[in-house]
């Protein structure tokens, strides 16, 4: 497999002996001379490296042991990894498996000659629904071998390592290649399967069989420049395979297969079994705690300018699991270990009154609480809201009618008017006229009564005749009425601080209690209702400038009163709108609206005469009303900076 820039391991010669770096044991310093006079001397005998290849260390200073035996394929396992990888492990029956990982276009191939595959295993793997790269597995026999073939799906980086008795090859998808670089080549310099998992190091290719860990250490120190001090309980050998892998995640490799960890101080690493490290590490931890338990005490005064005393001393002591004994005077005190802001002999107490913490502790641990503090205790930006209800209504009416009636007599017997009761009437005072001698009253009333009730003008006409009356009434009206209601209140409050503004009227009205008991007579209370404009919201100022409001926005009006038996009740007309938005700083939003639109046409008309073409309009009432009314919620938020002084 062709690598850019790869690592070259060439022990024998001169200007590799002069640029190694010391693998130091960690209770001497100097050069780990047996491991590297070892790799030299069998370096020495076996040709110069062509350019561009990887040369892998020996397996072992034995060639016994660089003749694996035939071993049996276990196991083929596929799943997917963080990234969208697709991960591949082979188990074999024994150790000594020499697998080989090349690459040829849009496919992988895995060879490994001295591993058998058994009957059950040979067979093709679907992996289409694992999203990776890898398409298809073909697994099946080659010679006395075995082969593995993975078919891929666009750009991908390879890689593969052993451990043990497993062999993994990992393929990652490539999401930024190169032109020119061919499907499953690595980047120059810098494996881009190590640069996804947080790995920068140059691609190395390592093949040891039972070759021992402070020699892998020792080759890893060459390929990264640093210095390798390995503790002397690391002991062992190591079975390692690993193909196009970055230095700094091949050591993480070795260091999981025999247990043993690492610590970084610069450009020296240290390499101890996890074991000895954490113990050494609780031995520092106990020291350190021992030390701060001989440091004399100190007692510090801190002014808190900008917040209250209480409740940083609530949040501090709370954090810490210690609890506290609220009030004025309430303090607190550390458990058995230093898990806190404060140390164990810490102490923190809370002044109400003079809005001051007393601190008691180590230097180290007052240094801190001081810094944390000065974090906490700072003004806040505060926020201007001025909201903006505008309520528009355009009303429109117009009604057409006219009032026609007509009443007589002929010969004193025949009788026509609007009723009955007219006639009635009529003939009554006939009968008096010719008794007494005066002049009879015609009674008469409107046969079509559908005039306006409140016209804006009207034109009467009356024909008087011998024997009978006419009276003609047009009316009209026509009402255009606009109006705007607009409310604006305006609230300043702090960041994440909730505010409220109302502004209104307590309307009165009776209700009835009944008497408990034997008096049943009910008693009258008068109970209130709020009609109120309010404004509640609490701003929250975002790291880039904007404003979240949560809010709620009211507006109530008494449109009108109903008459009961015991009073009057208001009615009233509520407008609300709860929301939660973000704004821009200065920036107008509307918040909420409501839009009504009606549009009415009503005929009231006699029956058969309304229809009469012309003459009908004697008979008929015509009216046409259209209402608007707009409701408009407009939040505006402003950030007011607050500067803290020096």
């Amino acid at each position: 497999m062709t690598v850019s820039k790869p690592a070259r391991f060439e022990p024998g010669s001169s200007s590799a002996r002069a640029e190694r770096r010391p693998l130091l044991r960690s209770g001497s310093i100097g050069l780990l001379i047996g491991a590297i006079a070892a790799v030299s001397a069998v370096h020495a005998a076996s040709p110069a490296p062509t350019a561009g290849t990887v040369v892998a260390p020996p397996a072992s200073l034995d060639p016994s042991k660089q003749l694996p035996g035939t071993v049996e394929v276990s196991n083929i396992d596929f799943k997917r990894g963080s990234d969208g990888a697709g991960r591949l492990v082979v188990k074999f029956s024994g150790d000594g498996a020499a697998p080989d990982l090349r690459n040829q276009g849009q496919s992988v191939m895995v060879n490994v000659g001295n591993a058998t595959l058994p009957d059950s295993l040979r067979k093709s793997l679907n992996v289409v629904d694992f999203a990776t790269p890898v398409q298809r597995i073909d697994a099946r026999a080659s010679g006395a071998g075995t082969q593995l073939v993975l078919d891929m799906s666009g750009n991908f980086e390879s890689m593969a390592y052993q451990t043990g008795r497993e062999y993994i090859v990992e393929i990652v998808p490539r999401t930024g290649s190169a032109k020119g670089r061919a499907v499953g080549q690595t980047t120059t310099g810098k494996a881009a399967t190590g640069a996804s998992r947080g790995y920068s190091g140059r691609p190395v290719t390592f093949n040891f069989q039972d070759v021992p860990v402070r020699t892998v250490l020792q080759l890893i120190a060459e390929e990264s420049g640093l210095n390798v001090v390995a503790a002397d309980t690391v002991t062992g050998n190591v079975t390692l395979r690993l193909t196009n892998v970055p230095w700094d995640q091949a050591l993480d490799i070795v260091l999981q297969a025999k247990g043993l960890d690492k610590r970084r101080s610069g450009n020296v690493v240290w390499v101890a079994p996890q074991a000895e490290i954490a113990k050494y590490e609780q031995d520092k931890e106990d020291a350190r705690i021992a030390l701060d338990n001989r440091v004399d005490l100190q007692t510090e005064y801190v002014q808190i300018n900008y917040h209250n005393a209480q409740q940083i001393f609530k949040a501090l002591t709370e954090a810490k699991g210690i609890g506290g004994s609220g009030g004025g005077g309430g303090g607190g005190q550390g458990g058995n270990t230093d898990s806190g802001f404060l140390s164990p002999r810490g102490r923190l107490v809370a002044d109400e009154r003079t809005n001051t913490l007393m601190i008691s502790d180590i230097p180290k641990k007052i240094a801190e609480m001081k810094q944390l503090i000065h974090v906490i205790d700072r003004p806040v930006d505060q926020v201007l809201i001025e909201g903006r209800v505008v309520i528009a209504q355009d009303t429109f009416a117009r009604e057409l009618g006219a009032r026609f009636g007509i009443a007589g007599t002929k010969d004193g017997k025949y009788f026509f008017n609007d009723t009955i009761e007219n006639n009635d009437a009529t003939r009554g005072s006939l009968a008096e006229a010719g008794q007494s001698g005066d002049l009879p009253t015609l009674f008469k009333g409107p046969m079509s009564n559908l005039g306006v009730v409140n016209p804006a003008g009207s034109v009467a006409l009356q024909i008087l005749n011998a024997g009978y009356a006419l009276d003609i009434e047009l009316s009209a009206m026509q009402e255009e009425g606009r109006g705007e209601v607009i409310s604006n209140p305006r609230i300043v409050t702090s960041n994440q601080r909730e505010a409220v503004i109302r502004q209104g009227q307590e309307v009165g009205y009776v209700t009835i209690s009944p008497q408990s008991g034997t008096n049943t007579i009910p008693i009258p209370n008068v109970q209130f209702k709020d009609v109120l404009l309010e404004l509640k919201v609490t701003p929250t100022i975002t790291h880039d400038g904007r404003v979240f409001l949560n809010m709620n926005v009211k507006k109530d009006e008494v449109e009108g009163f109903v008459d009961t038996s015991i009073g009057q009740v208001p009615t009233i007309a509520k407008r609300e709108v709860n929301t939660a938005v973000l704004v821009e700083d200065g920036q107008t939003v509307v918040v909420g609206g409501v839009y009504e639109f009606r549009d009415r046409s009503d005929i009231s008309k006699v029956p058969f005469l309304g229809d009469i073409p012309f003459l009908g309009n004697l008979f008929k009432k015509k009216g046409r009303s259209k209402d608007k009314a707009e409701l408009l919620i407009m939040i505006t938020p402003k950030v007011m900076k607050v500067e803290q002084r020096g």
